[in-house]
Parts: C-alpha cells; sequence; structure tokens
C-alpha cells in the first residue's frame, strides 16, 4: 500500500521529469525534490508558528514550573489553559512533521529506485512503471552520470557526504530557536549536541548509501534554507522587523542614561 499510494506515484514522477528535461537526472531530482517541498510548505509554515508561539510562551510556562513545582497535576492543566489561550495546540507542532517525513522518506526511495543500476533493480523498477504514460518504460537505466559520480554509487571522494554535513548543520542552526538566559541549561546542552549530531548523522549514511541520496540531501537543505529567509518571519528564533531597532534603541537610553 505504501508503494503503490506514495512511492510509486514519485517514482514515476521522478521518470516523466527525467524524460521531459532532457534526460538529465541531477535536474530532474532537484525538480522533484523541489516540488515535494513546495507541496508540504503549508505544512512545514504551520509547525514553524507554533514553535514560535511557543517559544513566546516560554517566559510564562516557566513562571508556571516555579509555581506549581510542588503540584504536577495543576502545573499540567495551567499550561494547556495557557495553551488554549494563545490559540495553540500542544500537538500542533508534532502533526505536520508526522506527515513530513514519511513523505520525504517516500522521495528518497522514488530516487533510489529509479536510479537502478543492477539487473534485479531495473527488473524490480520495471514492475513498478506506470505502462500507460508513453515511454516510461523505455527510459531504464537512467543516465546516473554527473560530474566525478555515478549517483546510483557511493561518492568515492565523499564530497557530496561533507556537503550534506555543512548544508544540514547551518540548516539546524537557522531553525533552532534561540534560548533565553534563563533557560534549562540542560536543554540547552541538548540543543547544542543535536545541532552537531544530527549533520553528522546524516553525513554519515550519505558515505554508506548511493549519491544520489547525498544529492537529495543537498538539495533538500538548500530549499530549506531558502523557505527561511522567504518567510523568516514565521520560524521561531527568527529576528522581528524592528529587531536591528531595539539594540539602537538601548544603546542610545544607556548612552543618555546618567552615571551613578
Amino acid at each position: 500500500m505504501w508503494d503503490l499510494l506514495i512511492v510509486d506515484p514519485l517514482t514515476n514522477l521522478l521518470l516523466f521529469l527525467y524524460q521531459v528535461l532532457g534526460n538529465q537526472t541531477m535536474i530532474a531530482v532537484a525538480v522533484l525534490t523541489l516540488l515535494v517541498r513546495l507541496a508540504i510548505t503549508p505544512l512545514t509554515l504551520n509547525q514553524q508558528k507554533t514553535a514560535r508561539k511557543q517559544q513566546e510562551l516560554q517566559p510564562k510556562i516557566q513562571a508556571l514550573q516555579e509555581k506549581y513545582k510542588n503540584d504536577r497535576d495543576r502545573l499540567g492543566q495551567e499550561q494547556l489553559k495557557l495553551y488554549q489561550e494563545a490559540g495553540i495546540s500542544p500537538l500542533g507542532g508534532c502533526l505536520p512533521l508526522l506527515i513530513q517525513l514519511p513523505l520525504m522518506f517516500a522521495l528518497y526511495g522514488a530516487i533510489i529506485r529509479a536510479l537502478a543500476s543492477t539487473p534485479l533493480q531495473l527488473l524490480d523498477l520495471a514492475s513498478h512503471i506506470y505502462r500507460w504514460i508513453p515511454g516510461l518504460s523505455t527510459l531504464a537505466p537512467l543516465q546516473s552520470k554527473f560530474l566525478w559520480m555515478d549517483l546510483a554509487l557511493r561518492d568515492p571522494l565523499f564530497i557530496m557526504p561533507i556537503l550534506v554535513v555543512a548544508t544540514s548543520w547551518f540548516q539546524q542552526k537557522l531553525l533552532t530557536p534561540a534560548t533565553s538566559a534563563s533557560a534549562d541549561p540542560q536543554a540547552q546542552q541538548m540543543t547544542q549536541s543535536m545541532q552537531i549530531t544530527m549533520p553528522l548523522i546524516m553525513g554519515f549514511f550519505s558515505m554508506q548509501y548511493a549519491a544520489g541520496l547525498s544529492v537529495y540531501f543537498v538539495i533538500s537543505n538548500l530549499i530549506g534554507i531558502l523557505q527561511y529567509y522567504l518567510f523568516r518571519q514565521h520560524y521561531a528564533g527568527a529576528p522581528a522587523a524592528n529587531s536591528d531597532e531595539k539594540p539602537a534603541t538601548r544603546a542610545n537610553a544607556a548612552k543618555g542614561k546618567p552615571k551613578s
């Protein structure tokens, strides 16, 4: 059912893009990744809006935690009430992620399936191609050579895994909300650890699998970075429109303040 409803349509869409874009695998993968990222942009923005609202509520939540530190039931009730007043669902940030992740895994599966490089993989690909779309069944195997790489094999120079780590780290740095000075030190340490660990894990996977996975990761990360700068007002931790004015105002006020 997973293949039938999600992976097969993406695989055939990739083959169709490959066909109409002059048999250029890299361009076809880039366009397919872009289309999928655009399709889930509303979910991404909704998730980030929720994260931003939750971040704005942190001082009030910390005050509640201090006030009701000995009454867990009352704390939960007050936090839920606070979320309801702010129009936030406690699960609002999780639902978009639960929808996005399977779709992104399916996209990766479609790319790897379409890049079939062995006889068994080619036979498997043939069984998933839509016969009613003219010309798709004659495309395999796809042209998988790009620069120094064979997209169906691991990158021999490990350049793409390095790019995966770099772009993943930068995107995660942009998307991670800034923590306040009063935030839990353990939470801060965990956040900093994840900012390093996750890109390294993605880089490790990129080293183990076909270069097509690295290409997908890099393109997806670059699109995510571009989305951040285009819609940064929705992202938690992004500077507000007047963020440049506030420091200057404080600085001017400090200059005019008489010394004690």
